[in-house]
């Protein structure tokens, strides 16, 4: 992503908050078509540590740092942040089970921490504290961290991995490791990536959801419990617009607001009220007006409209949140946390951030990973000790349905909506809004030819809802 995109993303943003509308804001990284997002994650959360992503694009780390995972130079815990070396520009952070990746605002990707499986991607198996570059990868837009392998989504929609490959979590149709990014087979259209323990998830443009690699527990989601070194369709999901894949189970939220699970569930992390293992998509109970979603080792986090969280599955260490260390199989509100626009979810800790930019942890506390200065386990939300203002990027929200032929174009497009009458906008590269139209009918013409070849975002509002597509005219 580019610095000029940032800086539209931005624009947007504060723009909304002055208009004062309840939209989340769509993080815009997209390609040509239907382009639903690839979500930006500001908060990441891994085994026993957390990463964020400052508001000046630098990264702060706390926790667990045996591996070198919290990227300052040394191998020393810390329960209080610190900086994370040399990485300036940084849009986007995921962690794996002891490795952390970022991504740069020039499409980039860095790695560092544990690399005995080649989860770092720079073509070798040392392990490194420091940030260095994933080999020969540009143009991505969306980054993701398994628990020993790493997935990387580029700006043409294809899915790239690294990592360990013994049950098939690259997709390429082997089982074998490799410490350079490989293609994920077959895989074309994609807005969305997130990986879990040996197993891959993607969301395609038309909202279906795809896995690979691990299924023990069926995790993969297709009726099975086979395991697959290619993609394969997850069961019975349409109108999916985010993922989120845990150690053993995996979520998926709809744009009816709705979450759905599958896979493991012992411990209740599917929120079906049984602790039985799926392998096809059941629905999580009781929960309607879910914006975003995280899925952690054992346990799952969701944020309502309202800005309000709510979590289920395991609680040994408190990280449902909720004052108890009792576990669930539904879903319980997480205590006294309101305005909450962005959730990560780790081993056995959790993590938001509050609109003002604050950023709150509850669980587990062995190894610092709350980052309030102490290493005594929370079953509340505290707020994390000095830490910078947290960049808000993961943000979701049921957007419109849009499609816009032909793109690229020379400048005459025909947008459709699907059952949406509102308002579009387009701005330029430098967040200079050259177009407005209020939309009357659901099929309409846009003509742009009078404006200079190039790339823009048509930004479309309708209601409460917000969808952003790329248009480019060439």
């Amino acid at each position: 992503m580019s610095g000029v995109l940032v800086n539209l993303i931005e624009y947007i943003y504060y723009k909304l908050k002055k208009m004062k509308k309840a939209i989340y804001l769509i993080t815009l990284l997209a390609i040509f078509g239907l382009s639903r997002t690839a979500d930006a994650q500001s908060l990441a959360a891994g085994r026993a540590f957390s990463l964020a992503v400052c508001e000046s694009y630098t990264v702060s780390a706390w926790g667990y740092n045996a591996n070198g995972q919290l990227g300052n130079g040394t191998n020393t815990d810390s329960n209080v942040p610190v900086a994370v070396n040399s990485l300036s520009g940084i849009t986007d952070v995921a962690c794996g089970d002891r490795h952390s990746l970022a991504l740069k605002n020039n499409g980039t990707a860095w790695a560092w921490g544990d690399n005995s499986n080649g989860a770092i991607g720079n073509g070798t198996n040392t392990s490194s504290n420091v940030p260095v570059a994933v080999t020969s990868l540009t143009g991505i837009t969306a980054i993701a961290g398994g628990r020993y392998h790493s997935l990387a989504l580029r700006n043409d929609s294809t899915v790239w991995a690294w990592g360990f490959n013994g049950e098939g979590a690259l997709g390429n149709g082997t089982f074998t490791s490799s410490n350079v990014a490989v293609p994920v087979s077959f895989l074309t259209g994609i807005i969305a990536i997130s990986a879990g323990t040996n197993f891959s998830l993607a969301l395609k443009k038309d909202s279906t959801v795809w896995a690979w690699g691990f299924n023990d527990e069926g995790e993969l989601g297709n009726g099975t419990n086979t395991k697959s070194n290619v993609p394969v369709p997850v069961s019975s999901l349409t109108g999916i617009i985010a993922i989120s894949g845990g150690y053993f189970h995996s979520l998926a939220l709809k744009n009816n607001g709705t979450v759905w699970a599958w896979g493991y569930n012992a411990n209740g992390q599917l929120g079906n009220g049984t602790y039985t293992d799926s392998n096809v998509p059941v629905a999580v109970n009781s929960l309607t007006g879910i914006t975003n979603i995280a899925c952690g080792r054992s346990h799952s986090l969701a944020i309502k409209n309202n800005g309000i969280v709510w979590a289920w599955g395991r609680n040994n260490s408190g990280q449902l949140g909720n004052g108890t260390n009792t576990s669930g199989n539904v879903p319980v509100q997480v205590s006294s946390l309101t305005e909450v626009n962005a959730i990560a979810a780790g081993e056995q800790h959790s993590l938001a951030r509050k609109i003002d930019g604050t950023a709150w942890a509850w669980g587990s506390n062995s190894n610092g990973e709350l980052g309030n200065g102490n290493n005594t386990n929370s079953n509340v939300p505290l707020q994390i000790s000095g830490l910078c203002p947290v960049l808000s990027l993961n943000e979701i929200s049921e957007q419109p349905i849009v499609s816009v032929f032909p793109n690229p174009s020379n400048g005459h497009f025909t947008f459709t909506l699907s059952n949406e009458k509102g308002i579009v906008e387009v701005y330029n590269l430098l967040g200079k809004k050259v177009y407005h139209l209020e939309i009357k009918n659901q099929k309409f013409e846009v003509d742009l030819s009078n404006q200079p070849k190039g790339i823009y975002f048509a930004t479309f509002y309708a209601g409460q809802k917000m969808r952003t597509e790329k248009i480019v005219i060439q």
